[in-house]
């Protein structure tokens, strides 16, 4: 005695997305009433169930189930032929065991996803284009790329021409439009095109299910559709993409080349003959007036004769108050300090070194040496790094300038008439720090650096009357 199970067709054929049915009886030929559990084994045990899953059998009876096979649309459902077992196991008598068998036929189908990326180029000659695809379906296929325009105005170029693609696997292009001739003036001209993205064909003009075109038929021969089943169109991506053509000179350029032209033109026709001539009238007049202004008398400074406005004499010969004394100040000989001994003028640099957080303020300064005047005639701001931020120069307590950081990378200023700092007062540097820059390391640096390098004379400062 023993349990009997035979499926209805020894052989079916599903389509992905679709679902197939066949039967199963099961005869029970013990002596006992028994039960029976259903156990699908082998590749399609993902996607097939028995109803109902459990059936009791009295002895010499059968029962018949339906097994339902619905395969997933998706590219882990590989197109071919595959094994369907069934397993009967009896509850009470569990080693009377029975596995039918099937085969079952998974037929293909081909499903593209493609984009191209940039859509729009701008060039004045050509524009490169990424077109990206992916096989959907359950079969290897080969993907063609087939651009086109609707004039004659584009030519295009697709590397690799062709591609070979597993179910579930993506691959990319690389596409280029050239025109055919340059724009030299004139308007910008935009040419529209697009790139059809399908299976390859083969030689007998059949779409290749294998990726090989022209293949024999006994070869790897794909599964066809069930019978009574179309097979539904191929849906071929089409991607549209556009080149936008430059011209090599624009309106604009020729605009600003007349205006320039006209410039010059007026320059040399007006305006220059009009500041030759006055600059030679002035030099003229300066002449003139050398010529006619007599020479001081001996013992007189230059610049003053007797009797004449700030010479601190009075029409009576009395001399006022203060009169011939030096003043104080930028520019002077002297300050509070006392005055600069002649001749003890050395050349003296110094270098301020500020290295400051982001978003704090940091002061950096040099100090002119007790009975020393430091009269400044160059100084040079470095900020190599292309920091952002405010830096504030001052000499003693007079601010000589606020700049912000971003507008420099180097800024020198140059004094004929030195500017004065007096002993124990300092030149100072404040910087605030709002975003370090990047030097030419290419690394963003982490804190904000400038260097100040002050240049002048440093003097001997007279004590005493």
């Amino acid at each position: 005695m023993t349990t009997s199970a035979e499926l209805g067709l020894p052989a079916l054929t599903v389509a992905p997305g679709g679902v197939a049915t066949t039967t199963l009886t099961v005869r029970n030929d013990l002596d006992i009433v028994e039960a029976y559990t259903f156990e699908v084994v082998g590749d399609c045990a993902g996607w097939t169930k028995v109803e109902p899953a459990r059936v009791s059998l009295y002895p010499g009876t059968s029962e018949t189930v339906t097994v339902r096979l619905a395969p997933p649309r998706s590219p882990a459902t590989r197109a071919g032929e595959f094994p369907l077992g069934i397993r009967v196991l009896p509850v009470e008598r569990p080693d009377l065991v029975t596995v039918p068998e099937a085969t079952v036929t998974v037929t293909p189908f081909q499903e593209l996803q493609a984009a191209l990326a940039p859509r729009r180029r701008r060039g004045w000659l050509r524009g490169r284009y990424r077109a990206s695809v992916r096989n959907l379906g359950n079969a290897p296929t080969g993907v063609t790329f087939t651009p086109g325009q609707a004039g004659e105005d584009l030519r295009f170029r697709v590397t690799p021409e062709k591609l070979r693609l597993e179910p579930g696997e993506s691959g990319e292009v690389r596409v280029q439009a050239r025109t055919r001739k340059l724009i030299w003036f004139g308007k910008q001209a935009t040419w529209p095109f697009e790139v059809t993205v399908g299976p390859e064909e083969r030689a007998d003009g059949k779409e290749a299910k294998d990726g090989k075109p022209g293949k024999d038929a006994k070869e790897e021969k794909a599964p066809e559709a069930a019978p009574g089943t179309a097979q539904p169109p191929v849906q071929k991506p089409l991607l549209d993409g556009e080149f936008l053509q430059l011209p090599i000179f624009p309106k604009w350029l020729l605009a600003l080349l007349a205006a320039l032209i006209a410039l010059l033109l007026a320059w040399f026709a007006l305006v220059r003959p009009a500041v030759r001539s006055s600059a030679k009238q002035a030099a003229e007049k300066a002449v003139a007036q050398q010529i006619a202004t007599p020479a001081p008398p001996a013992g007189v400074p230059a610049g003053d004769t007797p009797g004449s406005p700030g010479t601190g004499s009075t029409p009576g010969g009395q001399t006022k108050p203060g009169a011939g004394k030096p003043t104080t100040g930028p520019g002077s000989q002297g300050g509070p300090g006392g005055l600069a001994v002649p001749g003890t003028g050395q050349q003296s640099s110094a270098a301020i070194d500020v290295v400051t957080e982001t978003g704090t303020a940091k002061t950096g300064s040099y100090q002119v040496p007790h009975g020393k005047v430091f009269d400044i005639t160059d100084l040079v701001v470095a900020n190599f790094q292309g920091d952002q931020g405010l830096v504030t120069i001052m000499a003693g307590n007079t601010t000589i300038t606020t700049i912000a950081l971003e507008t420099f990378r180097n800024q020198d200023y140059h004094w004929v008439t030195p500017l004065q700092v007096p002993e124990d007062q300092a030149v100072t540097a404040n910087v605030t720090c709002e975003v370090p820059g990047t030097p030419a390391s290419g690394k963003q640096a982490p804190t904000c650096h400038e260097l100040l390098n002050v240049s002048g004379t440093l003097s001997d400062i007279r004590q005493g009357n």
